[in-house]
């Protein structure tokens, strides 16, 4: 039996990464890594509330074997420019760097369709740069998940992304090629996909939108 550690358990893939989690056998413990404690009970859960800006005090909690990292923001939710990097650059890559000493077997990061260090763009290079980072760290098992637009029921209101995925379904027949990363896909499919890739033998280390919903997933 293992111990899965998940960051970001409230959103869109980490809401079902979490169910996912407590209905799977393969775990007897999940420790959910949260800034205000969520009202969820399970036999299986432990809560762990996080200064997230003092990551060196959890360091005796980041303890486990499969870690998945699910946090994000958007510029929306975190205008500072500071606060937007450390969460989405800063953040995931000295969470790795603790589970890496802490001989943490696994880790499953999400990252995006089109993530690249040199994009202009601050989100996608950001999300390319924690994947370069992780990569140095050379886990047992690195797993970076890009999926492209996600649906899903959001807890928040994002207007622009709903036209976006609408456009993307209806233009979605269109995406041949090179163009079928760009598929919208589930969250709850991105949640499974991330349990797959840890419980397999898969050597496969880095999932595109498509390759993720090709998954043989039950």
């Amino acid at each position: 039996m293992k111990t899965a550690l998940l960051f970001g358990s409230s959103g869109l893939i980490g809401g079902h990464l979490l169910n996912k989690l407590i209905q799977n056998n393969d775990y007897n413990k999940i420790k959910i890594f949260v800034r205000t404690e969520p009202e969820i009970e399970d036999s299986k859960i432990e809560i762990i509330k996080t200064d997230f800006n003092n990551l060196k005090n959890h360091i005796e909690d980041i303890k486990g074997d499969d870690c998945f990292f699910c946090i994000g923001t958007t510029k929306q939710n975190s205008p500072d420019k500071n606060q937007y990097k450390r969460i989405e650059r800063d953040l995931p890559v000295e969470i790795a760097q603790i589970a890496k000493a802490n001989s943490i077997n696994s880790f499953v990061y999400v990252s995006s369709g089109f993530a690249d260090p040199k994009n202009s763009g601050a989100y996608l290079r950001y999300k390319g740069e924690v994947e370069e980072e992780l990569k140095k760290l050379n886990f047992t098992k690195l797993v970076i998940m890009r999926p492209s637009f996600l649906m899903g029921n959001r807890k928040e209101k994002r207007f622009g992304e709903k036209i976006g995925i609408f456009l993307f379904k209806l233009l979605s027949p269109l995406f041949l090629g090179p163009l079928k990363k760009m598929k919208p896909i589930h969250s709850e499919k991105v949640a499974k996909a991330m349990i797959k890739v840890a419980n397999e033998d898969i050597q496969q280390s880095v999932f595109e939108s498509n390759e993720i919903a090709n998954l043989n997933i039950n």
